[in-house]
This record gives C-alpha cells, sequence and structure tokens, in this order.
C-alpha cells in the first residue's frame, strides 16, 4: 500500500508546535512561532475530540473543525473571541480546547514571505489565481470552502500539482486519493482553482 506524509520542522515565523493542559478557565497559551499566526490548529490529546482550526482571515469569533466537512461555525466560544498575538494565542474554557486538567497540542503556522501563505479567495466559476507571494509556486496547499459544508483538500507537489490531473487526499475522509480531477494549476505566485473544482 501507498502512504503520504506531511512534516513541518519548527521555524520562527513559519511553524510551531505547543503543548499545553488545560485550565478550564478561559486564558492565554505561549508560543514561541515569533510572529502572529495565520492558522492555530488544537486537539486534545488525551480524549476524542475534533481538530479545531481558527484562520485570522476568518475573524477572531470563527473557527472550522479539520475533520469534519462542516461550514464555519460563527461564534468565538472556542478561540475567547480573540485573534492570537505574536507571543499568545487564547483559548475559552470549553473542553475541546481547555478542559481542566485535559491535555493539548496545538500547532501553529505564520505566513513567512516565499515560504508560507494563509489567506481566503472568492470563487467565481472560472478559474481563480491565488497569489500566495510565492516564486516557484506552491508545494503543499490546504483548500477548505468556508461559507457552506465541504471537505478540506490536500495537495502537493510530490504527488503532483500540474497543469492535468492532480491527486489530492481530504482531510476529513478515510477515503483514498483521488487521482481523475483537475481541481488546481500550477501558478508561480502561488496555484490556480479551476473552474472544474467544487463549488
Amino acid at each position: 500500500s501507498k502512504h503520504v506524509s506531511h512534516m513541518f520542522r519548527r521555524a520562527p515565523g513559519f511553524f510551531d508546535v505547543v503543548t499545553y493542559e488545560g485550565t478550564g478557565s478561559a486564558t492565554t497559551i505561549n508560543h514561541n512561532l515569533g510572529a502572529v499566526p495565520s492558522v492555530v490548529l488544537v486537539k486534545q490529546r488525551d480524549a476524542s475530540r475534533n481538530w479545531y482550526w481558527q484562520h485570522y482571515a476568518l475573524g477572531a469569533n470563527t473557527w472550522l473543525q479539520l475533520n469534519l466537512d462542516e461550514v464555519k461555525a460563527s461564534n468565538g466560544t472556542l478561540f475567547n473571541s480573540t485573534l492570537p498575538t505574536s507571543s499568545v494565542f487564547s483559548v475559552s474554557d470549553l473542553g475541546g480546547v481547555n478542559g481542566s486538567g485535559n491535555d493539548y497540542i496545538a500547532y501553529l503556522f505564520g505566513d513567512l514571505a516565499g515560504i508560507s501563505k494563509a489567506g481566503t479567495y472568492t470563487g467565481t466559476g472560472g478559474n481563480v489565481g491565488v497569489d500566495c507571494g510565492f516564486t516557484a509556486g506552491a508545494r503543499f496547499v490546504i483548500i477548505k470552502r468556508a461559507d457552506s459544508a465541504g471537505d478540506w483538500y490536500v495537495y502537493d507537489s510530490h504527488r503532483g500539482i500540474v497543469g492535468g490531473n492532480d491527486p489530492y487526499l481530504l482531510l476529513n475522509e478515510y477515503d483514498a486519493e483521488v487521482t481523475n480531477t483537475d481541481y488546481i494549476d500550477p501558478l508561480n505566485s502561488g496555484f490556480t482553482v479551476t473552474s472544474s473544482a467544487p463549488a
């Protein structure tokens, strides 16, 4: 059988990992990203919980669940209605991110020029060029529709981001990769979402 792994190394401005024990009260958690995180992803380690995703472009009161295809949740209860800063991120008193005595892990991604970029785009029904500020195209791409239910699509340049069919996996499903669609294409500054991509 074939497997794929995506690994990231901690680096200032790009990626950090934090573990913490929940307090049961709204609080802030220190991090060492050295920049304001664009994405904070939190998962409880000692019980079955969802993966909670905060994305700066969606605002302080919005979060998504990485393992589900649901629409964004428009309330700030999980991340205490607060976007992260260059030194801390916020969590509420809820069990998904901060239950008393529970163990958690957080992955923080930053926007680092030429290396990483988190953002949003609006679909048009036609091709959409997504400019990430890169010079040699995107090598790892996650796409999730936020204003309606939709899957979490993952592409990488190792398996192929090309002018034809591009293999993808869905983070919210157990399914095998799909190899017979052309939903994204290469673009020097990032990637292009094609007109055939799901709405």
